[in-house]
C-alpha cells in the first residue's frame, strides 16, 4: 500500500470490534425465492460486480461472457487494446450474440442474419439494410455496459447513471466506490498478474453463507486441520470492519506459505514490506469477490448466486508472470491450488450443511461469537444495501 494507505491502516483484533448482540440473518434471507429476486435487482444490477480479469483478455479480439443478474454481458478487448463491455444483445431483433463463454473474433457477427459489430462495439455490417430508408448503422452501434478497472480486475455496473447522487446502492464511478482500498494493495502488483489455474464449484448454499464463512476463522480448528498448523485460528487482525469492504490478515510463519508443502510455492509478488511476509490478508469485497494476498500468490473467488439454495464460485490462482521462468524449481503452483482446493471444498461442505440447517422449521438466528464480528458487519452491509 502507498505511505497514505499504509498510515491509515490500524489493525485491530476481531473481537474489540464485535458488537454485543449480534445475531445471524434469519431464515427468509436463505431460502426465500422473493428476497433472492430482490438481490439480483438491488445489489447485483446496481454495484460494481466482479467479472474477470485484464490477463483473460490479453490480445485484440479476446473476449468472454459473464452472467450478471439477468442480463449476459459480453467484455472484449478491442483493436486499440481498450477493455470493453457490451450487452450480449444485436440491435436487429436481439438474438444472442456470443454463445461460447470466451474466445478470440475480429469482429462481432450474429448468428442469425449476420449483422456484424466492431470490437469497440460499432455497427459495420447490416446485410441488405441498405434498403430501408434511412437506415444509419451509427444508429444501432452494441449497448455498452458500464465497466471499469480496480488493480487489473474487471467489474461492470447494471445501474442506470441517474441513480449516482440518488440511491446508496446505485451506480456511482468506480474510482468513488473504491476510495477506501486506493493503493492499499500496491505492492502485490495485482494488475500483472496471471492466472495459473481457475476451479469453478457449484455449492448448494446461499451466497452468503460463502461470505460468512470466508469472513472467520473460529471454524478452523475443527474443519481444516492443515490450515490451522500453518496459520493461528485466533491471530485474525483487521482494519476494515465496516462497510463494503471488510477483512484484515492472519500470520503465518516467516518464509512459510499456505500450501500443501508449508514453503512458498513462487517469487514473491512484490516489494512486500516488514510483517507482510508473514502474513496472509483476506478481504471481501461487496457483493461477490473474496481478494485473498499471499507473499507468493493471490486467490480470487467470484461468487455468482444461482438460486437460494444454490451458488456457483470462481476460483483463481495469480502468479506473478516470471515465476515460471525461474529455473532453482520454487515455481510450484500446484501446492497452493491442491492445498486450497482442499480447504475451499472443506468450506463448501460445512456451508452446505449450514443451507440443510437453515431451512429446518428448527432454526432460529443464533448469536454471533466475539471471533465473528466480521460476518456480522457483513450482514450489517447486506441489509443496508437491500433498503436503498
Amino acid at each position: 500500500m502507498n505511505k497514505t494507505a499504509q498510515a491509515a491502516s490500524v489493525f485491530r483484533k476481531t473481537a474489540d470490534t464485535f458488537a454485543a448482540g449480534a445475531k445471524t440473518l434469519p431464515q427468509q434471507y436463505f431460502v426465500s425465492e422473493k428476497i433472492f429476486k430482490e438481490e439480483q435487482t438491488k445489489l447485483f444490477a446496481r454495484q460494481w460486480v466482479l467479472v474477470g480479469h485484464q490477463s483473460q483478455i490479453a490480445n485484440a479480439g479476446n473476449y468472454f461472457t459473464a452472467q450478471v443478474a439477468s442480463e449476459s454481458v459480453i467484455v472484449v478487448r478491442d483493436q486499440r487494446s481498450s477493455i470493453r463491455g457490451f450487452y450480449n444483445v444485436c440491435r436487429h431483433r436481439g438474438t444472442r450474440l456470443c454463445q461460447d463463454s470466451s474466445g478470440q473474433v475480429r469482429a462481432i457477427q450474429c448468428p442469425y442474419h449476420s449483422w456484424t459489430y466492431a470490437l469497440d462495439g460499432r455497427l459495420i455490417g447490416a446485410p441488405h439494410m441498405d434498403e430501408v430508408p434511412g437506415f444509419d448503422k451509427a444508429n444501432y452501434s452494441l449497448r455498452p455496459v458500464k465497466l471499469a478497472l480496480w488493480e487489473g480486475f474487471i467489474f461492470v455496473n447494471l445501474a442506470p447513471a441517474r441513480n449516482a447522487s440518488t440511491e446508496r446502492g446505485g451506480y456511482m464511478p468506480l474510482e468513488e466506490w473504491f476510495a477506501p482500498l486506493a493503493g492499499k494493495f500496491a505492492h502485490w502488483n495485482l494488475p500483472v498478474l496471471r492466472s495459473a489455474k481457475r476451479i469453478e464449484y457449484d455449492v448448494r448454499a446461499n451466497w452468503k453463507l460463502i461470505f460468512e464463512n470466508y469472513s472467520e476463522c473460529y471454524h478452523c480448528p475443527g474443519v481444516h486441520p492443515a490450515l490451522s498448523k500453518l496459520t493461528p485460528y485466533d491471530s485474525a487482525e483487521n482494519d476494515l470492519s465496516e462497510g463494503p469492504f471488510l477483512g484484515g490478515f492472519m500470520r503465518i510463519g516467516k518464509g512459510k506459505s499456505l500450501s500443501m508443502s508449508g514453503n512458498a510455492c513462487a517469487l514473491p509478488l512484490g516489494n512486500l514490506q516488514g510483517e507482510n511476509h508473514s502474513r496472509v490478508f483476506y478481504y471481501s469485497i461487496f457483493p461477490n469477490m473474496l481478494l485473498s494476498l499471499h507473499p507468493d500468490y493471490v486467490m480470487v473467488h467470484q461468487i455468482w448466486p444461482m438460486s437460494p439454495e444454490w451458488t456457483c464460485i470462481l476460483c483463481d490462482w495469480f502468479f506473478h508472470p516470471e515465476a515460471a521462468g525461474v529455473s532453482d524449481n520454487s515455481y510450484n503452483p500446484d501446492d497452493a491450488i491442491e492445498f486450497w482446493d482442499m480447504t475451499n471444498r472443506q468450506d463448501w461442505h460445512v456451508c452446505e450443511l449450514s443451507q440443510q440447517g437453515i431451512a429446518s422449521s428448527a432454526y432460529k438466528p443464533g448469536p454471533y461469537s466475539a471471533r465473528e464480528s466480521i460476518p456480522a458487519a457483513w450482514d450489517r452491509e447486506y441489509l443496508r444495501s437491500m433498503k436503498d
